[in-house]
């Protein structure tokens, strides 16, 4: 049997992705909303869903909602941004007790797709326009976002990184948009982008439980209703980039602990077929806590207080995050290359390499132990126009042998290198 069973359908301007398991006692239901990244856009589409969720015209309110939720045993709404390669991409989850278990057989699956339906279709709205005063709060909550990435420096030294790194590819952008932005949105800026949404996003939606795919497909097209016509994006091209010279970016600011963060190109995506062996790479290298990263870097030298790698599937990069004293710059970066260097040159064991692949068989399975998991692999799939089954990848990740993983890593090009360092030099 299928690790995951997954029927589509297309209807009223959306995809339907419907997953029938016995595993969970509730539904989920997830609405996938994908356009590409843009400079223009990227601060009015940071702030939507968060307007989205306040209210809708059956419940204007945000009290209201939430009693309405209270009243569906519990219903869970919550909304999220994210950044995949050259996609900016909203979700809107909602988690649903299944009415089978319940004595009384409320029809709570109906309820909850019309209730998505009205989140997306009919918000809460004044004259036409989203609400002002709404509007306002969420500009001050989304200021707060983003300021908070300055905070933390960990989170900033990666957010410096990109920005250096991809200078002029719209993946430079942060999820939450440009602080500058925030300013100009107005009411009916926000509703003008909200309908630029509606005509042409991509948009995709998941139902995961215990369910019929022809029920679902009866309650989508009674309740989807405004989709229909669709305009569609141009489709995003994620360009390869090659630099001549290594980039090495220094930043001085007020911290106590450096962050040295690497950015290096793959050039190799989620849907190519050395994908694979990219992840293999990635969990020798610095994926796990038995990497070159992790015990040469952390552990042997005791340079960092943290060492570690991960790859953007969706770009073709990877990225080398550490913690470090400030002292230790020219050392730990050594050390790193020399790390690298050891993975071109395979030494690494047949140990390593077979400790890398259960962890990596693992990770996948657990993350399909949840509903929002396996809507993560499958939506993997949507993005790189790739159909890839959890079998698949499994196979995948099994065959890929010491011969591959070497290869691999003598095509890897180190891009940037960016240092976040204390005033001077000299702190702690």
């Amino acid at each position: 049997m299928a690790y995951i069973e997954e029927k589509k359908a297309e209807l009223n301007g959306l995809t339907l992705h419907t997953v029938q398991t016995k595993k969970f006692k509730t539904n989920t239901l997830i609405l996938k909303l994908k356009a590409p990244l843009t400079e223009e856009d990227v601060t009015h589409r940071a702030i939507l869903p968060y307007v989205l969720q306040r209210g809708t015209e059956s419940f204007p309110t945000s009290s209201q909602l939430r009693k309405y939720l209270d009243d569906l045993y519990g219903a869970f709404l919550h909304v999220e941004l994210s950044k995949k390669g050259e996609h900016h991409i909203i979700s809107i989850r909602l988690d649903i007790p299944n009415e089978k278990f319940l004595h009384d057989q409320m029809p709570l699956l109906e309820k909850g797709i019309k209730l998505l339906a009205e989140i997306l279709l009919k918000p809460h709205m004044d004259k036409g326009q989203f609400v002002q005063d709404i509007v306002e709060q969420e500009k001050r909550t989304l200021k707060q976002r983003i300021q908070a990435v300055f905070d933390d420096k960990m989170r900033y030294a990666n957010l410096r990184l990109v920005q250096e790194m991809c200078q002029n590819e719209p993946y430079r952008l942060h999820v939450n948009g440009e602080l500058e932005d925030i300013p100009s949105i107005s009411a009916k800026s926000l509703t003008d982008y909200y309908q630029k949404v509606l005509r042409q996003d991509d948009i995709d939606l998941y139902i995961v439980g215990d369910v019929s795919h022809t029920t679902i497909q009866q309650y989508v097209n009674k309740h989807f209703t405004q989709l229909v016509e669709r305009k569609g994006y141009e489709e995003v091209i994620t360009k390869q980039f090659s630099r001549q010279d290594v980039k090495e970016v220094i930043e001085e600011q007020d911290v106590k602990q450096g962050k040295l963060n690497i950015g290096y190109r793959t050039n190799t995506f989620y849907q190519d077929d050395d994908y694979y062996v990219l992840q293999v790479f990635n969990g020798i290298f610095g994926g796990f806590s038995h990497s070159k990263l992790f015990i040469n870097v952390r552990e042997k030298e005791s340079l960092a207080y943290y060492a570690a790698s991960r790859v953007e599937s969706h770009k073709g990069l990877l990225f080398v995050m550490s913690g470090i004293e400030v002292s230790n710059y020219e050392k730990t970066l050594a050390i790193i290359q020399e790390q690298m260097e050891a993975m071109r040159n395979g030494e690494f064991t047949e140990k390593e390499l077979g400790q890398t692949k259960a962890i990596i068989q693992n990770q996948l399975l657990e993350t399909i132990d949840t509903a929002y998991g396996m809507v993560e692999v499958l939506y993997n799939n949507v993005l790189a126009k790739k159909e890839r089954t959890v079998e698949e990848w499994i196979k995948g990740i099994h065959e890929v042998t010491k011969k591959d993983v070497v290869a691999f890593a003598n095509k890897m090009k180190l891009d940037t290198i960016y240092f976040l360092k204390g005033y001077g030099g000299n702190r702690e």
